[in-house]
């Protein structure tokens, strides 16, 4: 059925939920695991009087080394979760992409089969003002998603 299956977190309970949900799946199935977790880009913060970007763009490669600090400490965890549910997986750090774009490219690159990842189901206001990451990957996955809630 599924020899390949990428399962996204971001270390969030949430997410935790839909990693153990990813495991259990791959070790009922036999399948690989490719675990991806990602950075958003650097974003600075508002403009100065000629519309220029203002911000300290010293504070980008502060960011960038937190982030990648954060993000291998949530592969470590998601892998340790795996080895505790008798899967062995890969993982994979994405940085300065966007959730979505991530997962997708990521799918695509390891030719995975299924993408396992969970989602806060937002609606209306919450959802216009936070986004969808799960909807937008929902939308442009060449492969099933399984959502976890």
């Amino acid at each position: 059925m599924y020899s390949r299956i990428l399962i996204a977190t971001d270390g969030s309970e949430l997410a935790n939920r839909g990693l153990a949900q990813g495991l259990a799946l791959a070790k009922a199935l036999g399948a690989q695991v490719i675990i991806v977790t990602a950075s958003e880009p650097w974003v600075p913060i508002g403009a100065d009087v000629t519309g220029a970007a203002a911000g300290d763009y010293g504070f980008s490669n502060e960011y960038e080394k937190t982030e990648e600090k954060l993000g291998q400490a949530i592969l470590k965890d998601a892998a340790a979760a795996a080895d505790q549910a008798g899967v062995t997986a890969a993982t994979v750090f994405v940085s300065r992409q966007y959730p979505a774009n991530a997962i997708v490219d990521t799918a695509e690159a390891q030719k995975a089969d299924l993408i396992v990842m969970a989602s806060h189901g937002r609606r209306g206001v919450q959802r216009l003002l936070l986004g969808s990451q799960a909807s937008e990957v929902l939308t442009r996955a060449r492969v099933p998603v399984l959502i976890v809630k």
